[in-house]
């Protein structure tokens, strides 16, 4: 039997630009609601560092006004803050502010007693984690003494294969594998943990989940926001880098891959590999082929005039960014030959939706009547946001002396189970604690995902994109899109039926 020492082992979590947006919105809800619940130990503490200028005191008001912001009304009440919190103001290029950092963990370690357990958070640019990890493998800050020592990375990871594989160099020339956690927090939502559950634990998914039955997979993910404060970012990122590389390849991943050995990271992770290894590769001339790119222009959103991309703060009026693109993948395995899959997201959409919808192959014969004059097919639906739910459209005869029939849904929803879903943060901060890594991105996973969006990546680099804007705020994207399936014989789901 565990001891609650071991269920919740003390630790210090250490923030490196923890002044920024992320810190605020995701950290500090996750860290208030841990702590109210229990889940982290009495001795956790935080250490936050950044540039602006604040006093330990106004760095405890700034995270304890983000935790009330941004905690959403279901989940109640945000918990206390560990009573020691600290904030360290420097560059993070300056050695001094390394020593500074030794002495306030000797410090805290001190005062604690016990093992000295700590989490390196890089809440930076991805082009400042490389200076950041020389310096933390410098001084001697990221060797275990008595206790653990991990690093968590948040996204992107790279902006490349190559800079991908630069950083994971630069990771494990200080960490080892075991000590990295590559976040990713799609993979803490319910439903995506979900997918695990609903395909190994229920006998009548997972003999239909190959290309004998299904005849294709949607995955998308619809955004109704624009770019916002963001916008330094994504004018370099666009929607392959800030969406594809992690976000949908991950979920693609988790509804192709194979049964793992065992429900344990490194048999889950190797085989979410496996999947990214056989995705069809394509050259750089055949790119547009795969793929379509889209950027939003002025529209309506909810009812609110919006301005488009270009007209955007801090965008160039010229912009060639993508905002939206959707692209046709294959995996080149036994269980999914000649299945596409279909995958797309955007910014500045009609709705606010993510979703995984598995199309099932039609009956051989028809013999019933539909209003429709052809029988639609079963489609089981993962939803992932706003509302998690998991739903299955089939047919049912209408009452009536004529055998008519008409698609029927039966639905899921999470919130039937009287439970408040958490915030994906709050379960991946656990699992840093615990050591667990099921729900992290491995660091040839993260090279994998880049190999596979390269060669649009480069094709859209170098070659000049459609008139943009092609699509205006509040649709479902450019009609380029819709033509894209329509050569295939197949058109997009209409998101959330």
């Amino acid at each position: 039997m565990k001891t609650e020492e071991a269920i919740r082992p003390p630790a210090t979590l250490i923030i490196f630009g923890a002044s920024g947006d992320l810190t605020r919105r995701l950290l500090a809800p996750a860290i208030a609601h841990l702590s109210r619940d229990g889940a982290i130990s009495p001795e956790f503490a935080i250490v936050g560092l950044g540039r602006t200028p604040y006093t330990d005191a106004s760095f405890r008001e700034r995270l304890e006004d983000g935790a009330r912001e941004f905690t959403p009304r279901e989940q109640g009440r945000p918990g206390e803050f560990p009573s020691f919190v600290k904030y360290l103001r420097g560059d993070f290029g300056d050695p001094a502010q390394y020593e500074s950092l030794r002495s306030v963990l000797e410090e805290i370690e001190a005062k604690r007693g016990g093992h000295r357990n700590r989490i390196f958070y890089l809440a930076t640019p991805p082009d400042a984690d490389p200076e950041i990890v020389k310096f933390l493998g410098d001084g001697g800050l990221a060797r275990p003494e008595d206790g653990w020592t991990r690093i968590v990375v948040e996204k992107p990871f790279g902006h490349d294969l190559e800079s991908a594989k630069k950083l994971n160099e630069s990771l494990r020339s200080v960490f080892e594998e075991r000590q990295i956690y590559r976040i990713d927090h799609y993979l803490a939502k319910e439903t995506v943990q979900n997918i695990f559950v609903l395909r190994f634990a229920n006998g009548i998914f997972e003999p239909l989940w190959n290309q004998r039955y299904v005849d294709h997979v949607q995955i998308a993910v619809a955004e109704s926001i624009g770019v916002g404060h963001r916008a330094g970012y994504y004018e370099h990122a666009g929607i392959l880098r800030d969406m594809f590389q992690n976000h949908l390849l991950q979920l693609l991943c988790l509804t192709a891959m194979e049964p793992p050995v065992k429900f344990e990271a490194d048999a889950v992770r190797a085989e979410k590999v496996k999947v990214l290894q056989s995705i069809r590769p394509f050259s750089v001339e055949a790119a547009n082929d795969w793929a379509v790119r889209g950027q939003y222009g002025p529209g309506v959103v909810e009812g609110k005039s919006v301005p488009g991309y270009r007209q955007e703060e801090n965008i160039a009026p010229d912009s060639r960014t993508a905002t939206y693109a959707a692209v046709k993948f294959v995996v080149d395995n036994w269980r999914w030959a000649g299945v596409p899959w279909y995958v797309r997201s955007g910014k500045r959409m009609s709705k606010r939706i993510s979703e995984i919808a598995i199309e099932f192959k039609g009956v051989p014969h028809h013999y019933f009547r539909h209003q429709s004059g052809e029988l639609p097919p079963n489609v089981l639906r993962l939803r992932i946001q706003p509302e998690e739910a998991v739903s299955l459209k089939f047919e049912a005869k209408i009452p009536g002396t004529v055998a008519d029939v008409e698609s029927v849904y039966m639905d899921f929803p999470y919130s039937n189970l009287g439970v408040a879903s958490r915030g994906g943060y709050e379960r991946l901060l656990v699992d840093v604690t615990h050591g667990d890594q099921t729900l992290f991105i491995r660091g040839d996973e993260a090279e994998e995902a880049w190999r596979v969006l390269d060669p649009i990546l480069k094709a859209w680099e170098t070659q000049p994109p459609p008139e943009f804007p092609n699509y205006a705020a509040g649709t479902m994207g450019p009609e380029a899109a819709d033509r894209f399936l329509e050569k295939d014989g197949r058109r997009w789901r209409t998101l959330g039926k």
